[in-house]
C-alpha cells in the first residue's frame, strides 16, 4: 500500500530519520523528518503553471505546533489552536528566508510550505528539523529547486561550539545558520558580546556540521527519481533595448539624488512613462516591469561597483548623519528619538511589575517574560497612505531581532525586579529601521533610569556582488537592500556582538565575504556608539517620578500563607489599603510595588506584622476577635492571635467581659508570655501597672516565660485607656470600633496563625491558609 523511502544518520548527537511515501502523499512531496522523539511533517505543493504572472515568487511558509504533540490541551477558553503564536510566525520566517534564493530566478509560479509539529520531546527542536524536512520535500519534488540546504543549531561554552543543544542558559551564544554545502544563505543568532572572530567560527563551524545532511537529502532525492518540471525564463532582449532607449537616461538621472521621496518620484514617472509607451497587446505589463526593475538593478550595482559610488554620495563605508534626543515625551517613563539620515525611531520604555509580564503558552507549557519589544511600521514612515493592520511577520521579526539584540545587556530580574516593555515607533523609513530601534532602545532604557550594563548600537551592512568582485556596504539604505545582493545586521557594544542576522538573495556567501562584512560592520558600530554617548553615556541614577518603585523583602516560606490569607483575604486587604501590587514568589520573596513611597511603606508594614514574631514584653496593637468567659481572643501582628485572660484586662475583678470590652474593639496590649505549643497571652493590666518595658500578671494560665517588673512610672496615657476597663479615652462603652464593623478581619477562624496552625497539625486536619495547590507566584 505505501511505497516507503526512508533515510537516516547520526547527527548532533542523535539519529535523524528522513522519511517519505506514507503520509500525506496528495502533496508534491512531503517529508517525515525525525530526531529522537520530535517529529515534524513537512509538505509542498507547487502550481505547475501559473495563469498569471505574478511578477514574483509567490512563496508562502507556514510552520505550525500542535498542543498535542507535547501532551497538552491548550490553556484559555478556546480548547484549539487559533492563529500563528510569535515563535509560529519566527519560524515560518526562519525556514522561509534560506530557501528562497533557491529557487530559479524567474519563476513566479506559487509555492506553499506547510511545516506541522507532531510530536515534541523538549530536546529536539523542531525548527531546525523543519528546515531540513522542507530542503528534503523541495529536494524530491518535481518544483525547480536548485540545489538541497540544511540547518544546524550552534552554542558556545566554555570556549567549546556545540552543535544542536537545547537552549543552554550557560551558552553565550544561540545561533542558527543555514545553507548549501559550498556557501551560507542565512544566519540568525543571539550572542553574550562575542568577539566578531568567534561569531565568524560558530557559522563556519555549523556549515561544516550540516554537510552530512545535505549529503542524505541528495541520496534520498536520487532514489525517489522525480524529474523537475522544466522551466526556462523568457528572455526580452528587443523589450530591454527599447526600456533603455526610453526611460534610461532619466533613470540614471533619478538615482544620483540622494534624497528618497524626490528619487521615487523621478523613478516613479521614467516608470509610468515605460509603461504607457510599450505595454501593448504583443508586449504583456509584467514583462514591461521586470525590464524596467532589472534596469534599475544594473544601474544601482554599475555605479557602486565601478564608480565606488552610492545613491546619496556617501562612501562605501561611511555611516549616515546620526542625532539622538531625549525626554521627548514628559510622561513617559524614558522616551528617545534616534535619527540616522532618512530612517527615524522613537523609543519609549515603560517599567511595570512582575504582574505586567507577558504571558505566553506553547508546547514546553506556560512561561512569562519580563523583557518585550514590540516594533511597529505605520505606512506615514515612508509616505504612504494604506490600511493599519496587526503586526505581520515583518513587524514580528524585526521586534524580535531588536529584543536579542538588548537582551544581553539587560539586567536580570534578580537584580531589576521590574518588567520592561519598550516600543518602536518608525516615523521614517529609508532603511534599517530595525537597527535604529536597537540604538533607540538602549538611550530610552538609559533614560528611564535602567541600569545596562552597556550601550548596544546597530547597523545593517549590504552586499554587491559582480561575479568573483564584490563590495560591502555600510549603513545600506533602502534601496541599496531592495537592489543589493545581502542584508547584514549587526547589534553589539564595544565589547562584542549580541546580535546578528543574514540574509542572502542570491546562491550564497563564502567565509571572505563575511569576515570583511564583520570587520566593517564593527568598526560602524563603534562610530554609532561615540554618536549615541554624546547624548548619554550610561543609566540615570533616578528613574522617572512616574514610575513604579519596587521593594523586595524575604520572608520565612511557612509565613506565605498568612502573607496570603484564606482565600487570598488578608492580601487582598493589603492591596486595598496600601494602593501597592504584590508578587509573593514560592521561595518567599515578596516584591511590593507602588507608585508612591507612601504606598510601599504601608504595605510593607502590614506585611512585616503579619510575618513578625511576638517578644515578650513587646506592646502591640490588635483588634478584638471574640469574647469568651474566660477571657477574649485577640488579632495583632496581622494574622496573629492571642488570649487576652479575664484577669489581665484590668487592676480591679472584672465579673462580665462584656462590660469592659467588645468584638471589632481596637486594644492596646503586651505579649506577658509564649507556650510551647505556641499560643500567646496578652495583658493590659501589665501596661496600666508597669508601661511597656515590664510587667506583672497575677494570673496562673500555664507555665510562661517572665519579663523583669517596672512600676517607675505609669504611662497608661501613651495608649489611650483610661483606667483598666478596656475603653479609650473618651469613648462610648465598648471602646473605638472599626469602620470595617464585625467580622472584616474579626472572627475567630480568620488569621489565628500560629495557635491555628497547631491544632490543625495535632488533629490532622489542613488548614485553610495552606498553599498547597497555589501556583509558584501569587500576584495581588
Amino acid at each position: 500500500m505505501f511505497d516507503i523511502i526512508k533515510k537516516q544518520i547520526e547527527w548532533g548527537g542523535g539519529t535523524l530519520t528522513l522519511e517519505t511515501g506514507k503520509i500525506a502523499r496528495q502533496a508534491s512531496a512531503a517529508i517525515v523528518a525525525t530526531m529522537g522523539e520530535t517529529v515534524v511533517l513537512c509538505t509542498v505543493v507547487g502550481e505547475k503553471e501559473s495563469a498569471v504572472d505574478a511578477g514574483f515568487l509567490p512563496l508562502t511558509v507556514h510552520y505550525q505546533e500542535k498542543f498535542y504533540a507535547s501532551g497538552r490541551i491548550p490553556g484559555g477558553f478556546i480548547k484549539r489552536e487559533n492563529k500563528p503564536s510569535e515563535r509560529e510566525v519566527l519560524v515560518s520566517r526562519l525556514i522561509d528566508r534560506p530557501i528562497r534564493p533557491l529557487f530559479p530566478e524567474g519563476y513566479h509560479n506559487a509555492v506553499q510550505v506547510i511545516c506541522t509539529v507532531l510530536s515534541y520531546d523538549g530536546v529536539n527542536d523542531p525548527d531546525i528539523l523543519s528546515i531540513i524536512g522542507t530542503s528534503a520535500a523541495l529536494a524530491i519534488s518535481e518544483i525547480p529547486f536548485t540545489e538541497a540546504i540544511a540547518a544546524a543549531r550552534v552554542g558556545y561554552k566554555n570556549g567549546e561550539f556545540t552543535l544542536n543543544q537545547s537552549k543552554d542558559l550557560e551558552s553565550s551564544l544561540e545561533l542558527v545558520v543555514a545553507g548549501t554545502k559550498d556557501s551560507i544563505l542565512m544566519v540568525e543568532s543571539e550572542a553574550k558580546e562575542l568577539p566578531a572572530s568567534v561569531m565568524l567560527e560558530a557559522v563556519m563551524y555549523g556549515q561544516e556540521a550540516f554537510k552530512p545532511v545535505i549529503k542524505m537529502i541528495n541520496a534520498l532525492a536520487k532514489e525517489v527519481k522525480k524529474e523537475k518540471w522544466k522551466f526556462e525564463v523568457v528572455g526580452h532582449k528587443e523589450l530591454s533595448k527599447k526600456v533603455n532607449s526610453l526611460v534610461g537616461k532619466s533613470l540614471n538621472q533619478a538615482y544620483l539624488e540622494p534624497h528618497k521621496q524626490l528619487r521615487y518620484n523621478l523613478v516613479d514617472e521614467a516608470r509610468k512613462k515605460a509603461l504607457s509607451e510599450l505595454v501593448s497587446e504583443e508586449i504583456a505589463e509584467n514583462a514591461v516591469r521586470t525590464e524596467f526593475n532589472s534596469m534599475c538593478y544594473k544601474i544601482v550595482r554599475n555605479m557602486i561597483v565601478k564608480d565606488k559610488r552610492r545613491i546619496d554620495g556617501r562612501n562605501l563605508e561611511q555611516i549616515r548623519p546620526i542625532n539622538c534626543e531625549l525626554d521627548l515625551l514628559p510622561r513617559a517613563h524614558g522616551s528617545a528619538l534616534f535619527t540616522r539620515g532618512e530612517t527615524q525611531a522613537l523609543v519609549v520604555t515603560t517599567i511595570g511589575t512582575s504582574q505586567d509580564e507577558q504571558m505566553s503558552d506553547d508546547l514546553l507549557g506556560n512561561k512569562s517574560d519580563h523583557l518585550m519589544l514590540h516594533y511597529n511600521f505605520p505606512p506615514y514612515s515612508v509616505g504612504e497612505a494604506s490600511a493599519l493592520k496587526a503586526p505581520g511577520r515583518r513587524e514580528v521579526g524585526h521586534g524580535k531581532l531588536a529584543l536579542k539584540a538588548i537582551a544581553a545587556v539587560v539586567p536580570s530580574k534578580e537584580v531589576f525586579p521590574y518588567t520592561i516593555r519598550v516600543v518602536a515607533e518608525i516615523t521614517e523609513s529609508n532603511g534599517s529601521s530595525s537597527m535604529a530601534t536597537v540604538c533607540g532602545a538602549s538611550l530610552s532604557m538609559m533614560a528611564a533610569g535602567i541600569p545596562i550594563t552597556k550601550p548596544v548600537a546597530g547597523i545593517a551592512m549590504g552586499l554587491i556582488k559582480d561575479g568573483d568582485n564584490f563590495v560591502v556596504l555600510s549603513d545600506i539604505m533602502g534601496d541599496e537592500d531592495h537592489l543589493g545582493d545581502m542584508d547584514f545586521k549587526v547589534a553589539g557594544t564595544r565589547d562584542g556582538i549580541t546580535a546578528l542576522q543574514m540574509d542572502i538573495k542570491i546562491g550564497g556567501i563564502g567565509q571572505e565575504i563575511m569576515e570583511v562584512a564583520l570587520d566593517q560592520a564593527m568598526k560602524g558600530l563603534n562610530h554609532i556608539s561615540s554618536e549615541m554617548a554624546k547624548t548619554i553615556e550610561k543609566a540615570r541614577e533616578e528613574a522617572s517620578p512616574y514610575a513604579p518603585k519596587i521593594v523586595s523583602i524575604q520572608i520565612d516560606k511557612d509565613k506565605i500563607r498568612e502573607v496570603i490569607g484564606s482565600g487570598g483575604k488578608v492580601i487582598r486587604e493589603i492591596c486595598e489599603k496600601s494602593s501597592a501590587k504584590i508578587d509573593i514568589e514560592e521561595t518567599g520573596k515578596i516584591n511590593v510595588a507602588g507608585v508612591t513611597a507612601e504606598s510601599i511603606e504601608i504595605a510593607l508594614k502590614m506585611i512585616n506584622d503579619i510575618v513578625a514574631v511576638p517578644e515578650i514584653g513587646k506592646v502591640y496593637e490588635g483588634t478584638v476577635t471574640k469574647l469568651a468567659s474566660f477571657g477574649a481572643f485577640v488579632r495583632f501582628l496581622g494574622a496573629m492571635e492571642g488570649l487576652l485572660h479575664i484577669s489581665e484586662i484590668a487592676n480591679e475583678r472584672v465579673e462580665n467581659i462584656e462590660d469592659v470590652l467588645s468584638e471589632g474593639e481596637s486594644v492596646t496590649v503586651q505579649v506577658i508570655g509564649l507556650e510551647r505549643n505556641g499560643k500567646v497571652r496578652l495583658s493590659i493590666k501589665s501596661i496600666i501597672n508597669g508601661g511597656e518595658n515590664g510587667y506583672e500578671s497575677s494570673s496562673s494560665f500555664g507555665s510562661t516565660e517572665r519579663a523583669p517588673k517596672d512600676k517607675s512610672s505609669d504611662r497608661s496615657s501613651k495608649f489611650g485607656r483610661k483606667g483598666g476597663h478596656g475603653r479609650e479615652r473618651g469613648g462610648e462603652r465598648g471602646g473605638r470600633r472599626r469602620e470595617e464593623g464585625r467580622g472584616d478581619i474579626g472572627s475567630r477562624g480568620e488569621g489565628r496563625s500560629d495557635r491555628g496552625n497547631l491544632e490543625d497539625k495535632r488533629s490532622g486536619r489542613k488548614n485553610d491558609n495552606s498553599d498547597e495547590g497555589q501556583k509558584r507566584r501569587r500576584f495581588f
